[in-house]
């Protein structure tokens, strides 16, 4: 197996992942570098969301290597990856719908800095994180929405409170799974441009299957099939190799 990349953001290397008797990631070398928006492209069932489970350590891998900035985290714990530096979102969305706006980029803001939920009573005081809260719904554009319940929300501003709370706690590493899912094309534009400003002085990798947006946002793009990276490159590259476009883009390459 070869050795990490230390100086990339997150290094993958020769990475597995079996149920069973059946194979779903075999052996993804990756590389994303430091400051890059990156994405994994594929069909249904290549193994995307597993692969964003291994590195999120949602799952633990069969066998191979994962390394944060330089440090292995392959057995980690979700808890001990996102104090590392690493945040993430999931396809559903995933907010608590009885609190606020504010609120729930609150409980980010408050469990990265080691604050448990029973804290309430005393985070009330804390100005630091009020404010940090405060700087958080500044980037994802909710700040006339702070007191609305997040189950009130729209889907759209669901998705934007989601994205807010993985940023909350300042991770350098953002892993976004699919955050076009269920939008509009209107919704869309409006959070590829969110994205595209969070993702500023951090380094983004993300799933999704929208390719105008993959195309428009991504610096380099690595397109999965059946558990396999069989090409990583920029946009106009993969859009080119002959190979992504007979797996998975279409002869035409659209």
């Amino acid at each position: 197996m070869m050795d990490i990349d230390r100086n990339a953001a997150l290094s993958l290397r020769d990475l597995r992942k079996s149920f069973g008797p059946v194979d779903i990631i075999r052996g993804v070398n990756l590389d994303v570098i430091p400051g890059e928006r990156h994405a994994i492209i594929g069909p249904n069932g290549a193994g995307k969301s597993t692969l964003f489970h291994l590195v999120s350590g949602q799952l633990h891998a069969s066998s191979g290597k994962i390394a944060l900035e330089g440090q292995d985290v392959t057995y980690m714990s979700p808890e001990q990856i996102y104090r590392r530096g690493l945040s993430r979102s999931f396809q559903i969305t995933n907010v608590f719908p009885t609190l606020s706006v504010f609120e729930n980029v609150r409980c980010a803001v408050q469990w990265s800095r080691g604050l448990r939920y029973a804290w309430w009573s005393l985070v009330d005081r804390r100005a630091d994180i009020t404010q940090a809260v405060e700087e958080v719904l500044h980037q994802v554009g909710l700040e006339d929405r702070r007191d609305v319940l997040a189950g009130l929300m729209t889907y759209a501003e669901q998705r934007a409170l989601e994205i807010g709370v993985a940023i909350a706690g300042g991770g350098r590493v953002l892993l976004l799974d699919e955050p076009m899912a269920g939008m509009s094309r209107a919704e869309s534009e409006h959070a590829t441009e969110l994205i595209r400003r969070v993702s500023c002085n951090r380094t983004l990798l993300m799933v999704e299957h929208d390719m105008s947006v993959v195309f428009s946002l991504a610096d380099r793009i690595s397109v999965l099939v059946y558990g396999e990276v069989i090409a990583t490159g920029t946009p106009e590259a993969v859009r080119a190799d002959v190979r992504v476009q007979e797996a998975y883009l279409g002869k035409d390459g659209h």
